[in-house]
């Protein structure tokens, strides 16, 4: 009987997760929210802003999550209030474009970007009581196969809403197009939070009262303390750094595949493609995950982000069409995938049992700063030139390497 509520809940995971994917798929940042913002206001600033906001969103309110989170026994509130907030978030972005389709694109631009910045932080609130109950419900032999499936799943939702997106915008005005995207994702983030909350929580690990920082300034110093004292926890958000890095050339992309004449129609192939390189790329990264180990796929990651800020300087100096940039976001999307399986696997195996909560809000915290890397893109873009932004992330990503290794030394 136990086993089998132990799979039930290790299909509803992996399912919540999928529909997640899909939903996110609907208003991914490197395509379709880069491609939005760039048409409403043609600015690579604003095109930055928006990747920026949606991880600093991510990161910066898991240290009051983590703090609270760790003084009570139960973490799936916090996740229902993210998750379900999130999906209503999404919606009104929808309604937005929906019924804002006669407005100038400045305002309409900044009620769109004042929303998504909204959805960013909200989305923070799930990261560290997912981290919590995943960590505590699915054994580490069986994370990176959770994760593996999850995006398998996600994949195959992303697919078909990639498909939907392009026969959107080929028969429908972009804003209405755009504004049944987010609907769809919307509901698809809310059947996501609904099998999660179903999947319950296990019980979690007992932390004595005189293990609990008094107060959040206490907590954030024993966050520091422990940065200071824990090499694995330190070299690893050296590494996060350098991985924000590179990936801050992540929406501009889709600027560069714009600028060589490819339009909003072909979006929709853009993010099919890169659906296809998170859904090929699965079974490879959830072997490596569960068989060589989280910091082996790290590693590998690592060497597999040099090759889209490669790639697509070679194609811009080849002048090439919709097929190089197909097989540029195919790359984008199994690099990504790679990202997310290893950084979610590691950081719950270096993280202690009964700490997991603590450690997932201060290293999100802690790299947070690091977020705004795009921003620093859009700057590079707008006073040197767009290619600058991918030559810094093929250097940031030879540093990542080489603290990679330093990882491996203990």
């Amino acid at each position: 009987m136990a086993r089998d509520s132990e799979e039930t809940r290790f299909w509803r995971i992996a399912g919540a997760g999928a529909a997640f994917q899909g939903g996110s798929a609907a208003v991914d940042s490197a395509t379709v929210v880069a491609s939005l913002v760039h048409m409403l206001t043609g600015s690579a600033l604003a095109v930055g802003y928006a990747s920026a906001v949606l991880r600093l969103g991510w990161l910066l309110p898991q240290l009051f999550v983590g703090y609270l989170a760790g003084r009570t026994e139960r973490r799936m509130p916090f996740y229902a209030v993210g998750a379900y907030g999130r999906a209503i978030a999404v919606a009104l972005i929808g309604l937005l474009l929906w019924w804002g389709a006669d407005w100038p694109p400045v305002p309409l631009a900044l009620a769109l970007l004042a929303l998504w910045s909204i959805y960013a932080f909200i989305s923070g609130v799930v990261a560290v009581p997912y981290n919590d109950i995943v960590g505590r419900a699915i054994p580490s032999e069986r994370r990176s196969r959770m994760l593996a499936w999850r995006f398998f799943g996600g994949g195959i939702l992303a697919v078909l809403v990639a498909g939907l997106l392009r026969l959107a915008l080929n028969t429908m005005p972009p804003l209405t197009a755009y504004a049944l995207i987010f609907g769809l994702g919307a509901g698809l983030m809310i059947v996501s939070a609904t099998l999660f909350v179903s999947a319950g929580e296990p019980p979690a690990v007992a932390t004595a009262p005189r293990d609990r920082s008094a107060d959040l300034a206490a907590f954030l110093r024993e966050g520091l303390s422990t940065l200071r004292q824990d090499r694995r926890f330190r070299l690893y958000l050296i590494f996060q750094w350098l991985g924000a890095a590179t990936l801050m050339a992540l929406p501009f992309y889709v600027v560069m595949a714009a600028r060589q004449g490819l339009g909003a129609a072909e979006v929709g192939t853009m993010l099919a493609a890169q659906t296809f390189g998170a859904l090929a790329s699965n079974p490879v990264w959830g072997r490596i995950g569960d068989h060589t180990g989280k910091l082996r796929l790290l590693q590998i990651v690592a060497v597999v982000r040099m090759g889209p800020p490669v790639l697509v300087l070679m194609l811009a100096a080849m002048d090439s069409g919709l097929a190089g940039y197909a097989v540029l976001f195919f790359l984008i999307g199994a690099m990504m995938n790679g990202v997310t399986i290893g950084y979610l696997g590691f950081l719950m195996e270096i993280s202690p049992d009964d700490r997991r909560p603590a450690y997932s809000a201060w290293f999100n915290s802690f790299a947070a700063p690091a977020a705004l890397a795009p921003l620093l893109g859009g700057a590079l873009a707008g006073v040197i030139a767009i290619e600058a932004v991918f030559i810094v992330a093929i250097f940031a990503a030879l540093a990542q390497i080489a603290v990679g290794l330093r990882l491996s030394q203990g």
